[in-house]
């Protein structure tokens, strides 16, 4: 029985693989293995960055809010323990908008965490 070369299927699937590294620059773009190389290690990449971005978006919101609450005469740690005692479920993301946007508004958040605090003492 002769030996099967892949033939179509091989050509398609390089082609598939040269299409995702189509904008690459170089040999990165139209050698075989270069080719490879880039676009599993931008795919790895990409993973990563998927991630980093969310955490980076978090540290932002956490930054933003402890300066408004510092204004306020409380650090970070001291109000989101307010916020759960007082029952406020509002994620970071929206503190930190209401915080920008809203001062009135996060005044009285503010004020809510600071009453329970009291409260529970």
């Amino acid at each position: 029985m002769p030996r099967t070369q892949k033939g179509a299927a091989r050509r398609q699937a390089k082609v598939r693989w040269f299409k995702k590294a189509k904008g690459y620059r170089g040999a990165r773009r139209s050698q075989w293995r270069r080719v490879k190389e880039a676009v599993v290690r931008a795919g790895v990449m990409a993973y990563r960055d998927r991630r980093l971005i969310k955490r980076e978006y978090r540290q932002l919101w956490i930054i933003r809010i402890s300066a408004a609450v510092k204004m306020r005469g409380m650090n970070y740690s001291r109000f989101i323990q307010g916020l759960k005692e007082a029952n406020i479920a509002l994620n970071r993301k929206m503190l930190s908008e209401i915080a920008i946007r809203d001062e009135a508004g996060f005044d009285a958040i503010v004020e809510k965490a600071k009453a329970a605090i009291a409260a529970k003492k």
